[in-house]
C-alpha cells in the first residue's frame, strides 16, 4: 500500500517497537499517529521493555546487529535527547573455551571478530588472572581455569523504563496521541483489508494502517493472522537482589558479565543498590486457547503473570530459580547466598531465528508487524524505528526485507541463546517466598 504523511496510521502496543516507531514517523512528518496500549499506567509494568535495566552491547554473531547496536549505542550517549538512561560500564564477554555447551560457543567467538572488524574498543582478556583483573579488588568472582574473553568499553546497560519515559514524552512532544487502557481484541474489516481496530471498550479506531507491535500478546490478541509459529511468547525468569549501599559500593565498577555459553548474564547495581540477573535461554510457554475469525480455536502462546505473596514482581518456576543460583555462585559467590528481593517473569515476542519481524502481513496489505524483539531489540530503541518506517514507506533494503520478512525461510544463523528450546510452565512448581530466602 501506499501510505502518505496525512494517512491515518494506528500502531498496537506503547512499549519498544511502537513507540520506536511513532518516535521515527513523526519525525519524517507523518502527522496522524496514535499508540494504543492495554495498560492503564504507561509505560506498561507488564511489557518486557519495563524494567529495571537492558544490556546494550553490540558483541553479535551477525554483523547487521553489530553495526545497528553501535548505531544505537552512539545515539544512546546524546544526553540531551536520552538524559543518564545509558551507563557505559562495558560488557564483559566470555568467549567459547569457558564454561559451557560446545554447540552454542561460536557465538561470542563471532561476536568478537565482529566488535573487532567494527572497531569497537575492547580488551582481549586471554586468561581467568586477566578476566579477575577488570573487576574491582574488593569484589569475589568464582570463574573457572580455562577462562578467556573480551571486554568491550563500548556498550553497558541502559535504565529500561527510563528510555521508555523518554521516548513516550518525545512522542507525545511531537503530536503523537498515545492512548492507555485501550486493549484491542480485534482488526477492523472491510471487503478482506483492514480498516481499523476495535477496542475491548467498544471504541473503534480506523486507520489507513495498523501497526501490530503488542509484544507477547501479539498472537494471541490476533490468532486470525497465524502468528503462533512465527511470534512464539517466552517467559523469561528475572531474579533482583537488593544490596547493602556498602556492597553496592563494592560492584559498581563491575562490567556487565555476559557468557552466551551458559546464557547467564549479571549487571552490575543501579542506582537503588539493585542487582538483577538472569539466563538468556528459551524460557517457559504457557499455552492458550484464542478464537479465530473464522470461529475455530487457535491455541497460542501468551503471557501469565502469577502473582507474587508481596505484590512486587511475579512467581517463576522453581527449577528456574535453582538454575540462576547455580549460575550466580560461578561468577559472584558471595552473592548467590544472599535472600532474593523478587523474581519477574518477564514476557519476550521470540521469532525462531533471533530476527525481527518487521514487514507488512503477507494477506493484509494494511497490516504491518513490528514486533518479535526475541530478547534483544530494546537495546536499539533509539534506532529500531527508523527500520520500522522504512518499512512503511518501502525503503527498507531489499536484503533486510527478507530477512525480516514474517514469511521468511528459517535461517542457519547461530543463535544466541544456551538452550532454545522451551519449557511449558507448570503453574504449580512456582517459587514461593521461602524459596527466596537465603539458602
Amino acid at each position: 500500500m501506499v501510505v502518505q504523511k496525512d494517512s491515518k496510521i494506528v500502531i498496537v502496543g506503547a512499549g519498544c517497537f511502537g513507540l520506536s516507531a511513532a518516535y521515527h514517523l513523526l519525525k519524517r512528518g507523518y502527522i496522524d499517529i496514535t499508540v494504543l496500549d492495554k495498560s492503564p499506567i504507561l509505560p506498561a509494568p507488564e511489557a518486557a521493555s519495563t524494567d529495571l535495566n537492558k544490556v546494550v552491547r553490540s558483541s553479535y554473531s551477525d554483523v547487521f546487529y553489530t553495526r545497528l547496536a553501535r548505531e544505537a549505542i552512539a545515539t544512546w550517549k546524546d544526553r540531551e535527547e536520552w538524559g543518564d538512561a545509558y551507563h557505559e560500564s562495558g560488557v564483559l564477554v566470555l568467549l567459547s573455551d569457558s564454561e559451557g555447551d560446545e554447540p552454542n560457543a561460536s557465538y561470542s567467538d563471532k561476536a568478537f571478530m565482529n566488535d573487532t572488524a567494527e572497531g569497537a574498543l575492547i580488551d582481549p582478556l586471554k586468561s581467568t588472572e586477566a578476566i579477575r583483573a577488570i573487576f574491582p579488588p574488593g569484589v569475589q568472582t568464582a570463574f573457572g581455569e580455562q577462562c578467556s574473553g573480551y571486554l568491550n568499553k563500548d556498550g553497558g546497560w541502559a535504565n529500561a523504563s527510563q528510555g521508555v519515559v523518554l521516548i513516550l514524552d518525545k512522542v507525545k512532544s511531537m503530536g503523537g496521541r498515545v492512548i492507555p487502557d485501550k486493549a484491542t481484541i480485534s482488526l477492523l474489516k472491510e471487503d478482506g483489508k483492514t480498516v481499523g481496530v476495535i477496542c475491548a471498550d467498544g471504541t473503534v479506531y480506523n486507520a489507513d494502517l495498523v501497526v501490530l507491535s503488542a509484544g507477547s500478546w501479539t498472537a494471541s490478541t490476533f490468532p486470525e493472522l497465524g502468528l503462533s509459529s512465527k511470534c512464539l511468547s517466552s517467559g523469561q525468569c528475572v531474579a533482583v537482589i537488593s544490596l547493602s549501599p556498602e556492597e553496592a559500593q563494592s560492584y559498581k565498577d563491575c562490567p556487565v558479565y555476559l557468557n552466551f555459553n551458559t546464557g547467564f548474564y549479571i549487571f552490575p547495581p543501579n542506582d537503588q543498590n539493585l542487582v538483577k540477573f538472569a539466563i538468556h535461554s528459551g524460557g517457559f510457554t504457557h499455552t492458550v486457547v484464542s478464537r479465530t475469525a473464522a470461529q475455530q480455536d487457535a491455541p497460542v502462546t501468551a503471557p501469565v503473570f502469577p502473582a507474587a505473596p508481596n505484590g512486587q514482581g511475579s512467581l517463576i518456576p522453581k527449577i528456574a530459580l535453582k538454575e540462576m543460583r547455580e549460575a550466580l555462585a560461578k561468577v559472584y559467590p558471595a552473592l548467590a547466598t544472599k535472600p532474593i528481593s523478587w523474581t519477574r517473569m518477564c514476557w519476550y515476542t521470540d521469532s525462531s531465528d533471533d530476527d525481527w519481524v518487521i514487514g507488512f502481513h503477507p494477506s493484509d496489505p494494511n497490516v504491518m508487524l513490528a514486533t518479535a524483539g526475541s530478547g534483544h531489540a530494546y537495546k536499539f530503541l533509539p534506532v529500531i524505528g527508523q527500520l520500522v518506517a522504512d518499512a512503511v514507506e518501502g525503503k527498507m533494503d531489499p536484503l533486510l526485507v527478507r530477512k525480516f520478512a514474517l514469511d521468511r525461510p528459517p535461517s542457519l544463523a547461530t543463535p544466541s541463546r544456551h538452550n532454545y528450546l522451551a519449557r511449558p510452565l507448570d503453574l504449580s512448581q512456582l517459587c514461593t517466598a521461602e524459596d527466596l530466602l537465603t539458602v
